[in-house]
């Protein structure tokens, strides 16, 4: 393995994680490995996921411990099988044959999947549509996998951990996949805390095309109070992606009593003065890991950050996790016309 370009994230602590014998050590040293001169990573499954409605590559391992993670079963512990480029070029070859939605490069995203389906399986399992159904797609096109029913988009994703610290991984199963699934294209979830120029010069060469962008708080001490480490990558990076002409969107998420309105509306301004077009979901908190005594917020408070945040000039807004907050069918009802989506 190189030396490491982020040594400042192993001095804070923010990557060790335990390595599956209670040990502390940094996560690309158990979740990430050369064998025979090429890369292999870590998974804990392979998954058709929704609402994304794309194939979710869940990793272990992670270069972040941030308080509030649920996923922290494998991305704080090593876990899982070793997984090469090529292991998961040929995964997405097949996925490529079950692709029944070919989506344009400005809706390489999360945030336009529930333009397509909420994957409630009325359609199919009672024949009629919800309310909600966006009345997009066919019944034949909306699939069950293992996470429920929904299209299969033409996209793969690496989700769950992150270790865009060492982007050579991502650049090098990016390539294998076009490669073998030219029709396919790769976003990365990531927490953006090592998304350099020279990192996403190596990503965007090797062939990712597109971004989840978790930006999870505004304030550089309440970065680190959540995740054990500063945010200056983070807040560069949409103006850095946007230049460089990557699809991308911005995800953040509503803490009562710590992530709220005003450092919303602070993430909101600075992907605005972007581009004001960018998608931007807001997330609703639920209890979990090191944060379960937390409280989740309210729908009045989840409505007046999303409004808030659409003052703040962004275009296209969504609310998520609408589960979380949302208490009645009519609280569904304006929670999804809050926002809106072009195709």
């Amino acid at each position: 393995m190189r030396p490491c370009r982020f040594r400042e994230i192993l001095k804070s602590g923010a990557c060790l994680i335990d390595d599956g014998k209670g040990k502390r050590v940094p996560a690309c040293r158990v979740t990430l490995r050369e064998k025979d001169g090429r890369l292999e990573r870590k998974l804990v499954s392979v998954v058709l996921s929704r609402p994304e409605h794309y194939l979710s590559l869940y990793q272990s391992g992670c270069n972040l411990r941030c308080r509030k993670c649920h996923s922290a079963e494998f991305s704080q512990v090593a876990t899982g099988r070793w997984w090469s480029a090529e292991k998961l070029a040929e995964t997405a070859e097949i996925y490529a044959s079950h692709v029944n939605v070919e989506e344009p490069p400005s809706r390489w995203t999360m945030f336009h999947a529930e333009d397509l389906c909420r994957s409630c399986g009325a359609c199919v399992l009672r024949a009629r549509r919800s309310p909600l159904c966006p009345g997009v797609l066919r019944r034949d096109q909306v699939l069950l996998s293992g996470q429920g029913f929904g299209p299969a988009r033409n996209l793969v994703a690496f989700t769950g951990g992150d270790l865009t610290c060492r982007p050579e991984y991502y650049a090098e199963a990016a390539n294998a996949i076009r490669r073998r699934a030219p029709g396919v294209h790769v976003l990365v979830e990531t927490n953006g805390v090592a998304l350099d120029r020279q990192g996403l010069e190596i990503l965007r060469d090797g062939g990712v095309e597109a971004f989840w962008l978790d930006v999870k708080a505004f304030d550089p001490d309440l970065h680190r109070e959540l995740t054990g480490f500063d945010n200056r990558h983070v807040l560069a990076a949409p103006a850095l992606m946007h230049e460089m002409g990557f699809t991308f969107e911005v995800l953040s998420l509503f803490i009562p009593g710590m992530v709220e309105a005003d450092q919303l509306v602070s993430i909101a301004e600075l992907v605005a003065a972007v581009d004001a077009e960018i998608p931007f979901t807001l997330l609703a908190f639920f209890p979990t890991y090191k944060m379960s005594q937390w409280r989740a917020p309210t729908f009045e408070e989840m409505m007046n950050a999303g409004q808030s945040i659409l003052k703040a000039g962004l275009r296209n807004v969504r609310l998520g996790n609408a589960g979380v907050f949302c208490q009645t069918p009519e609280e569904t009802r304006q929670a999804t016309a809050l926002g809106f989506a072009r195709r």
